[in-house]
């Protein structure tokens, strides 16, 4: 940005995850600000903006159109989010941070000696290329510097200027588009910067195009701080701004009767203008020591004229100066001049403004920082705000070490998540926003492909399974969920609802012959598998006494003379036995038989009666229900089996077998694949299940696998390596037992101590002590933690997913139970 004066570097500053954060990244992180301060942007004038806006939930809708959305009535699902969005209006913080890099002197005298044309940017860019392509250099070089702070600082495109400058204006008006080089200058800076503001003794009023007030704007100083502040606490003055709230002032006779008084409670919104200069090293050294060489002579006059002892404040003073002095000779520490200033801004009335005025003025007095609205100098401190002035009102300011500018924590907040992908929910934290969460993309990016969803039962972590589940199908993902608790039908009812592919099989004789091996295994070469897939699933099936005087042989016998015949089933291997001469293979044949009538038997081993689909590798969500299964423990042996722990193994042989299978396929290499497990500790109680777990779990990104977890036991998670080394994400619902809470604390990478295990036990609370459904921990892919909501984005869609026990999905008319996460 370029000024008749001077040119100014604008960044854009990323956010930190603070809230979470432990004390000594917390330390380490503010020790690099103040590094960065003292070491990259000592001797510049800066200005620090930290601005806010609406979340448009319209580009919601353009990135699925994009192509984020590609299955079913994916335009009605983003839609239906895109009106939650609008709902909730969550804004969004901007971090921006100007840094003037030189004086332009003579540069105007230059400027009229090209012509009433060239002034008026007519023809070309006021800054001559060489200028710019200077300038330019610049601030890319002192851009890398500032990258590598804690604000990963990336230079500002000219659309977030002209947002940044246009905004002030409060007008609708089209933003100007700049040149092919990259320059907004001339009428279309005249234009951009139109508009009329009416100053008054403690506000300002922002008129529109047609003469109607169309915001009032007032500038507060902050002209007093505590000698000390705490850290984390009321010393974050800057990162506190998106805590204001306030009560408006609405008429009783247009509040409805039913209201929620909670809704009434609405966010300020205030933005900050913090104008700074970072003395370097030894300019600062030497103010500091003429400060303690001051106190020093008055303590030592104020001895030789008084026999009283001089006054504790000229010792104190000395005694702070030789000590600021030490430290900042061994430390990256020096002073800073600031100016903060506080914009409070309403588009609704000059009443509603004194309204949020007061509630900033309270918050902060709270802390002991004094807050006063600038009377009688609302212009001056107006343009002091600014981008391109400078300071009008130098003696609202202070100098004071850079800690005191840091540890405002401006850049800390709250921040989880993915950048791009579905939006799931949103940030319960210090700083608001939305949280995305893409189960699909681990794989895209390179990544590992895990996510756990963890906690008690009844706090939302199922449905927030079903939430994920439902995106990825969206996305064009195949679903396949083992279903050993029986709830997850209204996935299915819901996936229907919105157009996409969706098939519930359950156990029983309706779905003979669904998981047949034969039929899960048959593409690609899955013949071969098949062959010995199918003697062991059987020979698990089969009795033991039978197993032990040799069933095995004549069932391998079997299954390879059904797959020399042709269209092999596992049902077709049953009744071969049942007809060979050999008494052994007759008697096997029977009793696997009488067992494929069995609920548990029929879907692997049963023959097909046409009345359910058997399970596909389609694009589409796919949930097998197997809520009877009797597994036995891992430390059984097979000849302690009983009936239903038999079929229940084998019945999970197909599903594991069919899991790995099919995530290996070469021809489905390019769809993206999704297995779901709730209930997961059912499947880390066998030896097969872990193995099956940590397998997908490893190969999920070559195999473009996601693999989604859902436990209420974390500390038998945390004993799968295999599955704990991929985590992308982890969902961390309430736990209430230490020993839960140790294991949760080590899947979110926070330390095992008391504050996180009272932070796990609140998540799932609302402040009354009652259940807070869908609330959770995040820790995403970069390891960063903040607390998030599971937002459902309907009632519709909530009641479909409902898991208590008085649901009932309409899919295959079978009740299920389903928790609930709260709109």
């Amino acid at each position: 940005m370029s000024t008749d004066t001077h040119a100014e570097a604008w960044y854009v500053l990323a956010s930190s995850n603070t809230d979470l954060m432990s004390e000594s990244a917390r330390d380490g992180e503010l020790d690099a600000a103040n590094a960065a301060l003292a070491r990259t942007l000592a001797g510049y004038d800066c200005h620090l903006r930290v601005l806010w806006s609406p979340l448009h939930a319209e580009d919601y809708a353009a990135e699925a159109a994009a192509g984020m959305f590609t299955a079913g009535a994916w335009d009605e699902w983003a839609e239906l989010r895109v009106r939650r969005l609008e709902q909730i209006g969550l804004p969004t913080r901007h971090l921006l941070l100007g840094v003037r890099l030189t004086e332009r002197t003579g540069q105007a005298q230059t400027l009229s000696r090209r012509g009433m044309q060239e002034g008026l940017g007519l023809n070309s860019a006021s800054l001559g290329a060489r200028e710019l392509a200077k300038l330019d250099a610049q601030m890319r070089r002192l851009g890398r510097r500032l990258e590598s702070s804690p604000w990963k600082a990336v230079p500002a495109s000219v659309e977030m200027l002209t947002w940044m400058i246009s905004r002030e204006q409060h007008r609708n008006a089209p933003l100007p588009a700049p040149t092919a080089a990259g320059v907004i200058s001339g009428a279309k800076l005249a234009a951009l910067t139109r508009g009329r503001i009416y100053p008054h003794p403690d506000h300002l009023r922002v008129i529109d195009a047609h003469g109607e007030v169309s915001a009032w704007v007032s500038v507060l100083t902050m002209s007093g701080f505590p000698e000390q502040m705490e850290i984390p606490g009321a010393g974050e003055w800057l990162r506190t701004l998106s805590e204001i709230n306030y009560v408006p002032d609405i008429p009783d006779d247009e509040l409805p009767d039913d209201i929620d008084p909670a809704s009434l409670i609405l966010p300020v919104s205030p933005e900050a203008s913090v104008r700074f200069r970072v003395q370097p090293k030894r300019e600062a050294l030497k103010k500091v020591d003429q400060a303690r060489r001051l106190a020093k002579e008055q303590r030592r006059s104020a001895a030789q004229q008084s026999a009283e002892e001089p006054g504790r404040d000229i010792e104190e003073t000395e005694e702070v100066m030789a000590e600021l002095t030490r430290e900042m000779r061994r430390e990256d520490l020096t002073l800073v001049e600031d100016h903060p200033r506080i914009v409070v801004t309403s588009t609704t009335s000059l009443d509603d403004l004194r309204a949020r005025v007061d509630a900033v003025i309270t918050h902060y007095g709270g802390s002991g920082i004094e807050v006063s609205v600038g009377e009688e100098e609302q212009r001056e401190l107006w343009l002091e705000s600014q981008p391109g002035d400078q300071v009008r009102v130098p003696d609202l300011g202070h100098i004071r070490d850079v800690t005191a500018l840091t540890g405002s924590w401006w850049w800390g907040g709250a921040q989880v998540g993915d950048d791009t992908g579905p939006i799931v929910g949103y940030l319960t934290g210090s700083t608001p926003g939305v949280f995305r969460n893409d189960v699909t993309a681990g794989s895209d990016r390179g990544d590992a492909t895990t996510t756990a969803y963890v906690g008690r039962s009844g706090r939302g972590k199922t449905t927030a399974m079903m939430l994920s589940m439902l995106d990825a199908g969206f996305r064009g993902a195949y679903c396949l969920a083992l279903d050993f608790k029986g709830d997850l039908g209204g996935v299915v009812s819901a996936a229907r609802r919105y157009g996409l592919n969706a098939h519930l099989i359950e156990t029983g004789p309706r779905f003979a012959g669904a998981v047949d091996l034969f039929t899960l295994l048959g593409a690609e070469g899955g013949i071969d598998v098949a062959r010995g897939e199918v003697p062991a699933q059987l020979s698990i099936a089969a009795p033991e006494h039978l197993r032990e005087r040799g069933a095995e042989t004549p069932i391998t016998h079997a299954t390879n003379a059904v797959i020399k015949a042709g269209d092999p089933a596992t049902w077709k291997v049953i009744e071969y036995l049942r007809q060979m001469q050999d008494p052994l293979a007759r008697e096997t044949g029977e009793a696997l038989y009488e067992l494929s009538q069995n609920s548990l038997g029929a879907p692997f081993m049963g023959r097909p009666t046409g009345e359910a689909p058997p399970l596909e590798p389609k694009p589409g969500i796919w949930v097998v229900q197997m809520p009877g299964l009797a597994l036995p423990g891992a430390d059984s042996s097979r000849s302690e089996w009983n009936p239903m722990q038999r079929l229940s193994v084998a019945l999970m042989h197909s599903m594991l077998a069919y899991g790995v299978t099919t995530a290996g396929r070469r021809d489905l290499r390019g769809l993206r694949k999704a297995v779901c497990v709730p209930e997961v500790h059912v499947l880390t109680a066998t030896r097969e299940g872990a193995t099956f777990l940590q397998y997908i779990a490893r190969v999920g990104r070559a195999l473009a696998t996601s693999l989604l977890l859902d436990t209420q036991d974390p500390e038998s998670l945390v004993k799968l390596v295999g599955v704990i080394e991929q985590l992308t994400t982890v969902a961390a619902f309430q736990l209430t037992t230490p020993e839960q809470q140790d294991a949760l604390a080590q899947l979110l990478g926070l330390p095992k101590n008391q504050h996180t295990r009272d932070l796990i036990q609140d998540v799932g609370l609302l402040p009354d002590r009652e259940i807070r459904h869908g609330h959770c921990i995040i820790r995403d892919r970069r390891f960063s933690c903040a607390t998030v909501q599971w937002d459902v984005p309907s009632d519709e869609l909530l009641a479909l997913l409902d898991t208590t026990p008085k649901a009932t999905q309409g899919g295959n008319d079978s009740a299920v139970t389903m928790e609930k996460v709260d709109v």
